[in-house]
């Protein structure tokens, strides 16, 4: 396939879990390198790590469109790249076809296996790079297909996707400046801003990416880019410490909601601390029930917003 035919961006607003055209939100100070379309083409995805000799793929086929980003001056780990993004295709219904790094994927077989654009456009680490493939099923019985590579150079972060589907019904835009980000902090919208300058600009940060069972306080065993950000941060900055704080819904008694919003906090700490090697000293956690709301607790999607764990700088210089 060749790459070609250079589209502009447009900005939709998607519901949630909404099948149609769609918009994904990149890191701020993102820098579009290339932006190409064609109308009808057919794209092998690969849907597997190397193993045996090769890469699984499947043939897609519609409108493709390619667009690759530089995000110059970033402390962004590709795992926090590609997570943000793959949450955001998740809420709009795409299913994991194959989610790897560098050694799960196959290190330099996997990333020649594949197409990708040449430099400059992209450049692909072959000691840190992430690859994700999803598909989403339309109501039409039609199909569409999203990749992405992304890895990083000393600085500066790399951003391929691939997407077919109909013409028209992919957007991207840029995440909304820093000033803006600590705006929406409380509402849960600074998404992009790194979290160590998260945390340094406004003092906290929600670590939105956890999860916790039902009524319980066991954390959940995958590896969760906002703890690898935040143990980054401490780790290189051994004098700041931080609160670990709790946060529910509105279901249940006060009493019982605080306690169980400081187990939950402790329990992050815990994981700081044995897989981050976080210094102890450095942490302390806390639960405050449901008394620090973020969203409405009358529906279902505004509970789940207030059910969550954030991280405050309490340090004073």
């Amino acid at each position: 396939m060749s790459f070609r035919l250079t589209i502009g961006f447009a900005l939709f607003c998607l519901a949630p879990n909404a099948v149609g055209a769609m918009t994904l939100e990149f890191p701020a100070g993102a820098i579009k390198t290339l932006d190409t379309e064609e109308p009808i083409a057919s794209v092998a995805i690969a849907t597997s790590v190397f193993a045996n000799g090769g890469v699984a793929k499947e043939i897609a086929e519609g409108a493709v469109t390619v667009r690759a980003w530089k995000i110059p001056d970033s402390d962004l780990s590709t795992l926090r790249m590609i997570s943000l993004l793959r949450d955001q295709l998740i809420e709009l219904g795409f299913k994991t076809l194959v989610s790897c790094d560098t050694n799960d994927c196959g290190g330099f077989d996997f990333r020649y296996s594949i197409d990708l654009l040449p430099e400059p456009d992209m450049h692909v680490d072959l000691g840190d790079y992430r690859y994700l493939a999803m598909r989403r099923d339309l109501a039409d019985s039609k199909t569409e297909f999203v990749s992405l590579m992304v890895s990083r150079s000393v600085g500066t972060g790399f951003i391929q996707l691939t997407h077919v589907g109909q013409r028209d019904d992919l957007a991207t835009s840029i995440a909304p400046t820093q000033n803006t980000q600590i705006q929406q902090v409380e509402s849960g919208g600074a998404r992009f801003l790194g979290l160590g300058e998260l945390l340094v600009s406004v003092g906290r940060a929600p670590l939105d990416d956890l999860s916790f069972q039902t009524g319980s306080s066991r954390l959940g065993d995958s590896v969760f880019a906002s703890l690898t950000e935040l143990a980054q941060f401490l780790n290189a900055n051994p004098e700041k410490t931080v609160a670990l704080v709790g946060h529910t819904d509105a279901e249940g008694s006060l009493e019982a909601n605080i306690a169980l919003s400081k187990k939950r906090a402790t329990a992050v700490l815990r994981r700081l601390v044995a897989d981050y090697g976080v210094p102890q000293g450095q942490l302390e956690a806390a639960g405050v029930g449901y008394l620090s709301p973020r969203s409405s607790n009358l529906t279902d999607e505004g509970r789940k917003k207030n059910r969550r764990v954030e991280v405050i700088l309490t340090s004073t210089r």
